[in-house]
Order: C-alpha cells, then sequence, then structure tokens
C-alpha cells in the first residue's frame, strides 16, 4: 500500500473526540503484544510513525492517522495485558465499544492475532464484536517469519478453524520484519476504501 503522506492526527481517550469528518477509517487492534504498532508502520511504510512500545498494553488511547488527507487509519489500544488494573480494562472496553459502535465510519477492520499461538478467548469476543456489527474485517496473523515455511499454511487454516471464520473474511499471514504478506494485506485495505462502510443499524 503506497502512501504520500501520513500524521498523528489525535489520541481520543473520550468518545466525544472521535473525528467526525467523515473520512473512511481502516482500524487495527488485537491483543497486547502482538506487533500491532510494528504491522502499523511496515502497512504505510513509515518507520516509527505508530509508537512500538516495549511495554505492553502501554497504549491507552485510540490513535488516529491521517493517511494522504483521505482516510484515517485507526490504531486501538491493545487489550488482554495481565498487569492492567480492572479499572483500566473497564475503561480501555467502554472506549473500544464506543468506537465499534461507529459503524457507518469503519471501512475494515484488521484484527491481528499471534501465528505462533492459538487465538484466545478475547480474540473470540472480538471476532463477535466485530461480525455481529457486520464490519468488513481480515484477520492478519502477525510474526509469521518466525514460523517455518510449512507451518504458515497450518496456522492459517487453524485460525480460520478454530476462530469460526466466514469465508468473506481473509487470513493473511503477514511479518512486519520480512514482509511477507504485506503486499496482500495492502491489497485489502485498498479493496475496502474502494468500497462502502459497514451498513448502519
Amino acid at each position: 500500500m503506497k502512501t504520500k503522506t501520513c500524521r498523528f492526527v489525535r489520541a481520543v481517550v473520550r468518545s466525544d473526540d472521535f473525528p467526525e469528518d467523515g473520512k473512511p477509517e481502516i482500524v487495527f487492534m488485537g491483543r497486547s503484544n502482538v506487533g500491532k504498532s510494528s504491522l502499523i508502520n511496515k502497512v504505510l511504510g513509515r518507520h516509527g510513525m505508530a509508537r512500538v512500545s516495549k511495554t505492553p498494553g502501554r497504549t491507552r488511547e485510540v490513535h488516529y492517522y491521517l493517511i494522504d488527507e483521505q482516510f484515517y487509519l485507526v490504531d486501538l489500544p491493545g487489550f488482554g495485558y495481565a498487569k492492567v488494573s480492572q479499572a483500566m480494562r473497564r475503561q480501555w472496553g467502554k472506549l473500544v465499544e464506543a468506537y465499534l459502535s461507529r459503524k457507518t465510519a469503519i471501512h475494515l477492520a484488521v484484527h491481528l492475532v499471534d501465528s505462533r499461538h492459538d487465538p484466545t478467548t478475547l480474540d473470540a469476543m472480538l471476532r463477535d464484536a466485530l461480525l455481529s456489527r457486520g464490519l468488513p474485517t481480515v484477520v492478519a496473523l502477525t510474526k509469521s517469519d518466525k514460523l517455518s515455511g510449512s507451518k504458515i499454511p497450518r496456522a492459517v487454516s487453524q485460525a480460520r478453524q478454530q476462530l469460526e471464520l466466514p469465508d468473506d473474511v481473509s487470513v493473511i499471514a503477514t511479518s512486519s520484519k520480512s514482509g511477507v504478506g504485506m503486499a496482500a494485506l495492502g491489497r485489502v485495505l485498498e479493496d475496502a476504501l474502494a468500497s462502502n462502510p459497514g451498513s448502519p443499524g
């Protein structure tokens, strides 16, 4: 996915602060330490745009990046980090819930899952949250460079089976280090921007 300009716009901590300018949004979401920031930087071709934290669970806001002045790439807080307090988890949950309720703005949800591990109960809950709202979704298996070539197709198949994904949800093995899967993911993003967002209701 080729981009000319990319700039950080805002960090949202309250649902009242979500942009309402009608620009389409592509949102990246997944468990803490799944490699989300690294994958976003790879997608954008800009090292260090999305901050890569050495401390899982540090991101506490919804980060908005404006791409080519045309659409937003949205970085949702990682979920499931054990050392985060219950109060903070509830706060994050409310913010994410408020974000997902803005269905008409979301053209694609990129659900990140670590290719080395089976999807978790929280991954299944996120799948339900996305599909129940009819949001266009793609599952990106991260860190696939850490798998041998023969294990990558197996990881893709297992993720699809274990998450019980419908046929219209693609599963793409990716790596922010090797670049595996980035062209395929980029095409999915481009197709989503050319299509209609999630339907209201």
